[in-house]
């Protein structure tokens, strides 16, 4: 076809108009055919994986637990490998016979609630039952129920029951820490666990504990002894190393079965020694002579007048086996004189006894591994009386296990070291320490650890515990009821060491209302409960801890007297 000359100008722009029209029309379609295929994508692949993911349990990858030990190895926590048994109701053919089926091999399974599971087509998956033993889980499997699936996951077990139920604490039914080191190490993180384990192997090492399971066991047991014969609420104690700040045994009766997780929500279960804060009474009266020596405020020599209560306002500091009498230090201690303790603090003046208390960390929270730990509870205002009666162990309030670190420091040499349920060695342990007290203030308050035991107040533990060479002082702390102090509610206390002319162990023994035997004379203070009670779990102690009984020759005929009457 031939074009006029003049039109070829306006055909050439037609045609190019044509073109852009028709590269629009196909860049449209293109779009259009676009959407609707990544529509397609989504609705048939992404919503696919969706609905899909959550048709199974949803539980976040993670590292296996670790192995928790004891110090020498013994196992205290492990996973093993359990089944799990879950239904898809949309799956389900014949409801009433899942259930029928179901509930013969599992007969605890409520009938009712498990027909109304699987009756909810609006979700495709429900659990049926959690951890089942490989037994019923062949059955359940041998029936072929449409829908129903197993699942393989852990369940964490404690091989040795109660032991040490307080610091282990428990996992939930997905495994997770819930309390005590079990909390701790989720707590700390996956780099944490990943660095207690082999990377390669996918495996977990074992988390080593300070823990020495023979002495924990020996403990207990004599601690649930005390709790019978004595008629007791309750009671609790802890073994440290006095160097390094490791927790050899920690007990708190009543306690509970970490396999039963449900038994650790009964109050009277808890932990007493983190998680609950006392007035200790006399066994705080160590720190302040300790203070008192230290600051110069007294010497060894010093004496104090414990003729009359000491009066401050209209209270009255009174002794309970009071001399009336000028007492000497070591009397002061021996007979464990409020009155000539309180003189030491004012001694000291109040300020700087505040100021030892901070020194020493009573005035913060004690961290150690365990999640549970309790605030101290101080009083706002600190004035004189407040001075007075902290100096013997009252008016504030402290963790169990506070108390027993400062104790270690003061017959270690003066080094506080913070408390541990991990084990470490000497040198890591002594790289953390902070000098508390001279070494020969710590000499001085060991030296009348020992007096106590052989003339004073804690007798009885050196003569069960013979030739352990022990030291310690006693406590009896009334308690207070409907807001006052109680002369028949009392919590007792006995915090010691041994061996005394090198303390290596620090021991810390609570009885919470202990009552008044005939064997005891009609007394329930500390020296006739928890004294006893202490010598008794050092006689088992001592030799699992190497420690070699050294005889006096009084300890000698006292020995021979006994095989005698044996």
């Amino acid at each position: 076809m031939t074009i006029p000359k003049g039109n070829k100008a306006n055909w050439s722009k037609g045609r190019l108009k044509g073109q852009n029209r028709l590269r629009l029309v196909v860049l449209g379609f293109s779009l259009c055919f676009a959407i609707i295929g990544g529509r397609l994508v989504e609705l048939s692949l992404v919503r696919g994986f969706l609905q899909n993911d959550k048709a199974r349990p949803t539980h976040q990858a993670r590292l296996p637990r670790p192995d928790i030990v004891d110090r020498n190895g013994m196992l205290l926590a492990t996973d093993i490998k359990v089944h799990s048994i879950f239904a898809n109701p949309r799956k389900i053919i014949d409801v009433d016979e899942a259930v029928e089926l179901i509930t013969a091999v599992l007969p605890h399974l409520d009938s009712g609630k498990l027909r109304k599971k699987l009756s909810n087509r609006k979700r495709a998956f429900r659990w049926i039952k959690r951890e089942i033993s490989p037994t019923l889980r062949a059955e359940l499997h041998d029936l072929g129920i449409p829908g129903v699936g197993f699942r393989k996951e852990t369940l964490r077990v404690y091989p040795n029951g109660n032991l040490a139920a307080h610091v282990l604490g428990y996992v939930d039914v997905d495994s997770k820490g819930i309390a005590g080191m079990e909390k701790y190490l989720d707590d700390q993180g996956a780099l944490y666990t990943a660095s207690l384990g082999d990377p390669e192997k996918n495996a977990s090492f074992s988390a080593y504990l300070s823990i020495d399971g023979r002495v924990q066991h020996a403990m207990a047991d004599e601690l649930a002894k005390a709790v019978v014969y004595f008629k007791a609420k309750a009671a609790s104690g802890v073994v440290m190393n006095a160097n390094t700040g490791e927790i050899l045994a920690m007990v708190s009766l009543p306690d509970y079965n970490p396999n039963d997780p449900l038994s650790a929500q009964d109050a009277k279960s808890i932990n007493r020694v983190t998680t609950g804060v006392y007035e200790l009474g006399s066994v705080i009266k160590p720190v302040t002579f300790a203070m008192a020596l230290d600051t110069g405020a007294m010497t060894m020599d010093s004496r104090f007048d414990a003729r009359l209560p000491l009066a401050i306002g209209k209270a009255r500091i009174n002794d309970f086996h009071a001399q009336k009498r000028i007492l000497t230090v070591e009397e002061i201690f021996t007979y464990s004189s409020n009155i000539g303790t309180a003189r030491m603090a004012l001694a000291v003046g109040i300020e700087g006894h505040k100021a030892f208390l901070r020194k020493a960390g009573f005035f913060d929270k004690l961290r150690a591994e365990l999640p549970e730990a309790a605030a101290p509870i101080i009083p706002k205002r600190w004035g004189k009386l407040t001075t007075v009666t902290a100096a013997f162990g009252h008016g504030f309030a402290i963790q169990p296990l506070q108390g027993i670190s400062v104790t270690a420091a003061l017959i270690n040499g003066g080094k506080l070291i913070p408390p541990t349920f991990l084990k470490r060695g000497l040198e890591s342990s002594q790289g953390l320490a902070t000098q508390l007290i001279k070494p020969t203030t710590s000499k001085n308050i060991r030296d009348l650890f020992r007096l106590n035991a052989v003339s004073g107040t804690a007798r009885k533990a050196d003569k069960i515990a013979i030739g352990y060479r022990i030291g310690g002082k006693t406590g009896t702390a009334e308690k207070v009821v409907n807001g006052r102090y109680s002369k028949n509610h009392r919590l007792n206390s006995f915090v010691g060491a041994f061996p005394m002319e090198d303390p290596k162990y620090v021991i810390l023994v609570m009885i919470d209302e202990p009552q008044p035997l005939k064997e005891t004379h009609g007394y329930a203070t500390s020296g006739w409960n928890a004294v006893p009670t202490a010598g008794k779990v050092i006689a088992r102690i001592a030799p699992l801890l190497g420690v070699k009984p050294r005889f006096t020759d009084a300890e000698k005929m006292r020995l021979a007297k006994k095989k005698q009457v044996h």
